[in-house]
């Protein structure tokens, strides 16, 4: 028999018995891999919690009810906790932060900075839920995968996820880990809290003077108080936690060139918004007929006066302009863009809705103008002409976007414009501006709302003051009245002026109290 006979042969006999089969094919099981929270895998440095004790102490004690600088030593103690527990936790690795953080902390801390100068409780109001969003920015760094909304929101979102984060810190503390234990920082802070409470009013007792002191610096302390400090301590701690265990785990960074679901072609986009610009355009042409043909014309068509022309379309015209925006951002985000064709109708659709709606925005703008010339300055007229503003400001850089086609930058260089509008509105003073203007009406004759006036806080002050008598004393009698002393943390440049302005008694016969339109 030959080799190759053989080693058929030895092919196709059977296997003995004690030959081993091969292992059956393992299947593989689709299920999804079970990811531990990054609460479980990131540990808590040691710098943390001290950090977030110190900013919560700090904030429960200076953060006053009303505006003044407390707010901004607060912002101010949120900052430097944030930083120091970054940086000692990254030792010599590289920062987080960069050149953009640094820009949205700033305004963040000018946010806040206006407490101390502006009396108005619904401004500074604003300035705060502002502040909140620059911070959030500011520690977020780089746009991330996540949707603008989670990287506005992230420090809150990120401080709820945190507990479990603490909870493992917490268990840890005074055990030995790698040769060393974690120092022992809740021990002293406990003991000097209370040495503080027993030897302060001991020797708060002991000297009148100190006392003087004593209540200037802590206000006066009574159950209420304590929870008040208590919530704020819990509120500014766990943004410090929230903001540390971002920094700690930071999400995924955004991939500007990541692929993106696009209309599946053009006409699905193009048609639409073609009929938005026909539609828009006949407005417009309409409007320059109204415009030429002067108020007569208007008074002639529309059966209304000037004034109630105006009032009639300004809150449609800014629904125009605020779905629009959407439209717009929507086309940016999923229009496709993977020929030259599609690009070309891309910029120019887009740019001609954003021009035509530009200008239905400097329509919407010189209706509010002329209610106000007719009736009045009011806070809500003002901050609608404001938002009328900033829509137009964002539907330039919406024409900016269309150059390159990038409008990844948008949301955040819109919410950056809106900081810097509402830091211009505080600028700008706008109860004061409100003032003066409706002072400016009444000589030209017009009459003077004084109760309207009277409900503004001490920015109001050196408008009014100029007022002839009665009315100046009706407009600052509530004002100058109604302002309470205020400690350190509450010190308000408004209000410290006008503590220093003289009201002569009056029994208000001349005030003016009108029902507004």
């Amino acid at each position: 028999m030959s080799e190759d006979q053989e080693e058929k042969q030895a092919h196709a006999s059977p296997p003995s018995a004690t030959t081993t089969l091969p292992p059956a094919p393992q299947v593989p099981v689709l299920t999804r891999p079970r990811v531990p929270p990054k609460s479980a895998i990131v540990p808590l440095p040691g710098s943390v919690l001290p950090a977030a004790v110190a900013a919560g102490l700090i904030a429960a004690v200076v953060m006053p009810d009303d505006p003044g600088v407390g707010w901004f030593v607060a912002g101010l103690a949120f900052a430097a906790a944030v930083y120091y527990a970054d940086k000692r936790a990254r030792g010599d690795a590289e920062p987080h932060f960069r050149l953009s953080s640094a820009l949205w902390a700033a305004a963040a801390l000018g946010l806040l900075a206006v407490g101390m100068f502006r009396a108005s409780v619904w401004l500074n109001v604003l300035c705060v839920l502002a502040a909140c969003v620059a911070g959030s920015l500011a520690v977020v760094g780089k746009r991330t995968v996540n949707t603008i909304v989670y990287d506005v929101f992230a420090v809150p979102i990120e401080a709820l996820l945190s507990v479990p984060w603490i909870g493992r810190g917490l268990g840890k503390l005074g055990k030995k880990q790698e040769g060393r234990s974690r120092p022992r920082f809740l021990v002293p802070v406990l003991v000097s809290a209370l040495l503080l409470l027993v030897f302060v009013p001991l020797l708060r007792g002991a000297d009148a003077a100190f006392a003087s002191v004593v209540d200037a610096v802590i206000p006066e302390l009574n159950p209420g108080t304590f929870v008040r400090w208590g919530f704020l301590f819990v509120v500014a701690a766990f943004a410090v936690t929230g903001a540390c265990y971002l920094l700690a785990a930071p999400p995924l960074p955004a991939d500007e060139d990541a692929p993106r679901k696009r209309l599946a072609h053009r006409l699905e986009w193009t048609v639409p918004l073609s009929v938005l610009v026909l539609l828009f355009t006949s407005f417009v042409v309409v409007r320059l007929v109204v415009l030429f043909g002067g108020a007569d014309y208007v008074l002639a068509t529309s059966g209304l006066t000037a004034a109630e022309y105006a009032r009639s379309g300004f809150w449609q015209l800014s629904a125009i302009t605020v779905l629009t925006l959407l439209l717009v951002a929507a086309a940016l985000r999923w229009a496709p863009k993977s020929s030259a064709a599609d690009r070309a109708w891309q910029r120019g659709l887009l740019g001609a809705l954003s021009v035509l709606s530009l200008v239905l925005a400097a329509s919407a703008l010189s209706r509010m103008w002329t209610y106000q010339q007719a009736y009045g300055f009011t806070v809500l007229r003002l901050l609608v002409e404001v938002c009328e503003l900033l829509i137009g400001l964002i539907f330039l850089l919406v024409l900016a976007s269309l150059i390159p086609l990038r409008s990844s930058w948008l949301p955040r260089a819109a919410i950056g414009a809106a900081v810097v509008a509402l830091l211009g509105l505080a600028v700008l003073d706008p109860e004061r501006f409100i003032a003066d203007r409706n002072i400016d009406r009444l000589a030209q004759g017009k009459t003077l709302d004084t109760g309207y006036l009277s409900r503004f806080s001490a920015d109001v002050v050196p408008s009014a003051d100029r007022l002839p008598e009665p009315l100046r004393s009706c407009v600052l009698g509530p004002v100058v009245t109604g302002i309470s002393e205020d400690d350190w943390r509450a010190w308000n440049l408004s209000r410290s002026l006008a503590r220093q302005t003289p009201v002569a008694a009056q029994d208000r016969p001349g005030c003016h109290y009108l029902t507004r339109p």
